[in-house]
């Protein structure tokens, strides 16, 4: 795995001389970004000798508490690894400070240099060298939604729309793919553009979404996923820190909003052979591609039902799947249909790809992609042949089948030998762990509405 050399930081801080720190990032099982800040002065060092860090940063939750059920806290000495970084990733961040600080993406190794098997890059790492060994390269494209909201709370604590820089008006109405949406928060999506810029990330469309203050920006197809999940975790960050400078705070939460459309991040995925070719575009230009296409539909729908867990990690999570709100609620694939989990987008015969629609933008981008790689190898190692692709309404069609229960959701994750194998088996018992706990103190929570409901009338 290429890692910033010494030589390589010295002449990013030679052409970057006002930046005076680093934050050096490591995305944890929520793809929370955690770490340390240092002066510029130590940048090299940390190229020489990495950094240490905790492993229970992969035992957080997203409170930041050590959940001691994963075995990475007190039971094992809470000791240290070694975290080195990434190299393309010491980036400006020109919206904090001015300019004068600047990040770094870090990724965990045991003491004898072996991938840390808790840290999620790394078990996605793992899933793209086995492709690399079958002859194929991942390609893909992330697109990710969000909501702006205001900073300022209504009476009763919710959350609300912003109100528009340019009108002073608070958004009401869903004004899907509205251009005029888009120039009134044209200050806001210039920065955010600006910055990308600044960080070489890959933006490709953005669009007004279906929702009051929600929005889509998307990344360009990668040939290189590990990038591309690193591009999607510091997106997510720039994002949320253009927004406060703003005056907004920006979400990706599944459902910030019970009566309005969820949050996702859909995931756009074909493969290459060592030729360059893409093994999904069938020569006869099926618009349904080729055998590899519906062997990988076929392991991915096979496979969604225990990968749940990964598509929806948190309490929220659960909310956004409701009928009528373009999230599927069974595994189903088509063509060029959206109420879908697995739609084969128009287009070109040489860019024919699987679009997966179901994980929610709380979603950890490289366990997200560790799923969906492993969805699709288990369809090629065993050859799987999917249903009829569905033509109409999925929803009408097809009953839910989904869990919408989060422990459910565990359990199926906890069970599956496909995903185990996968993901690492010490991995899964970890993450469920972690999410087993959390769910115990959410559990604990008493919500307004079930004190509206039953405090008095049963």
């Amino acid at each position: 795995m290429p890692s910033l050399t010494a030589d390589q930081a010295r002449e990013f801080l030679a052409r970057h001389p006002d930046i005076d720190s680093v934050d050096l990032l490591i995305s944890d099982l929520n793809g929370v970004t955690r770490g340390k800040r240092i002066p510029r002065d130590n940048l090299a060092k940390v190229c020489l000798q990495g950094v240490n860090l905790p492993a229970s940063v992969f035992a957080l939750d997203i409170n930041g508490n050590t959940i001691e059920a994963t075995g990475l806290g007190l039971a094992s000495g809470d000791g240290d690894r070694v975290c080195r970084p990434i190299a393309g990733t010491l980036l400006p961040t020109p919206w904090l400070r001015r300019g004068r600080q600047a990040q770094l993406l870090m990724t965990m190794f045991e003491p004898d240099d072996a991938p840390f098997f808790a840290d999620p890059r790394q078990v996605l790492s793992q899933a793209v060298e086995r492709f690399r060994r079958r002859g194929l390269t991942p390609v893909v494209a992330l697109e990710m939604e969000f909501y702006l909201v205001d900073r300022e709370r209504t009476p009763d604590g919710s959350i609300q729309p912003p109100c528009s820089p340019r009108s002073g008006d608070r958004a009401t109405r869903s004004q899907l793919y509205s251009i005029s949406e888009l120039d009134e928060y044209a200050d806001f999506l210039d920065e955010v553009q600006d910055a990308a810029d600044c960080q070489n990330l890959p933006l490709d469309t953005t669009l007004k979404e279906c929702a009051p203050g929600q929005f889509e920006i998307t990344l360009t197809h990668c040939d290189d996923v590990l990038s591309a999940c690193d591009s999607a975790v510091l997106l997510k960050r720039l994002i949320k820190g253009v927004a406060l400078n703003h005056g907004f705070e920006a979400t990706f939460m599944a459902k910030p909003y019970g009566l309005e459309a969820g949050n996702g991040t859909h995931v756009h995925l074909s493969l290459l052979d060592d030729d360059g070719r893409n093994v999904f575009a069938a020569e006869d230009n099926d618009p349904l591609g080729t055998p590899l296409l519906r062997q990988a539909v076929a392991g991915l729908m096979a496979l969604m039902p225990d990968a749940m867990a990964i598509f929806a990690p948190n309490l929220n999570s659960f909310r956004r799947f409701q009928p009528g709100l373009y999230v599927p609620m069974a595994p189903t694939w088509g063509y060029d249909n959206r109420s879908v989990a697995l739609r084969i987008p128009s287009g070109a015969n040489e860019a024919r790809r699987i679009e997966h629609r179901v994980a929610g933008a709380d979603v950890n981008p490289y366990l997200l992609l560790a799923v969906l790689l492993a969805g699709v190898e288990h369809g090629l190692t065993c050859q799987l042949t999917p249903p009829e692709p569905i033509v109409g309404n999925a929803y009408d069609q097809v009953e839910p089948s989904l869990t919408n229960s989060w422990q459910q959701a565990l359990d199926l994750l906890a069970a599956s030998a496909p995903l185990g194998e996968a993901l690492g088996h010490d991995f899964v018992r970890v993450f469920v762990a972690n999410r087993r706990a959390e769910r115990v103190q959410a559990m604990q929570a008493v919500s307004h509405l079930e004190y509206a409901w039953y405090l008095r009338h049963v």
